[in-house]
């Protein structure tokens, strides 16, 4: 059985850095992702994918990421349950991450790249960061 997902997209807000009651950080972002679709030759739907990262990874992606940045999300698909404020069981599907390549430089960093938040930070490849421009991305 194989349970992986790999998207590429742009952040819609901020990530989120929680902590589990024994210290854990865990962060949430969502990724807005295009898709083929719609009645018209050419035109595209997004989805808005939501993403959880852990740990150490939870923690960079909180520092280095923000609105809008380029990330490719690698991971498995998770279906939770959950009981909404009326009590009524509701379903949600999400994408525990395990990798997190950041493809673009944040925009006040000038030309600096930024690294793959797989890898701890005092072991970064900088060969391994991909630079899009912004004509290369459809949103």
């Amino acid at each position: 059985m194989l349970n992986r997902v790999i998207l590429i997209g742009r952040l819609v807000r901020d990530p989120e850095l929680r902590y589990t009651p024994t210290g854990t950080p865990v962060g949430s972002f969502t990724v807005a992702v295009d898709r083929p679709g719609g009645n018209r030759q050419g035109e595209r739907r997004t989805d808005f994918i939501d993403v959880v990262v852990w740990s150490g990874l939870a923690e960079v992606c909180h520092r280095n990421l923000t609105r809008g940045r380029l990330v490719a999300v690698e991971g498995r698909l998770q279906i939770r349950s959950y009981d909404d404020s009326q009590g009524i069981r509701r379903r949600a599907a999400e994408v525990v991450a395990e990798n997190v390549r950041f493809l673009d430089r944040p925009k006040d960093a000038g030309r600096e790249q930024m690294p793959d938040a797989s890898k701890e930070s005092e072991d970064l490849d900088m060969s391994e960061v991909i630079d899009f421009s912004d004509d290369d991305i459809p949103f």
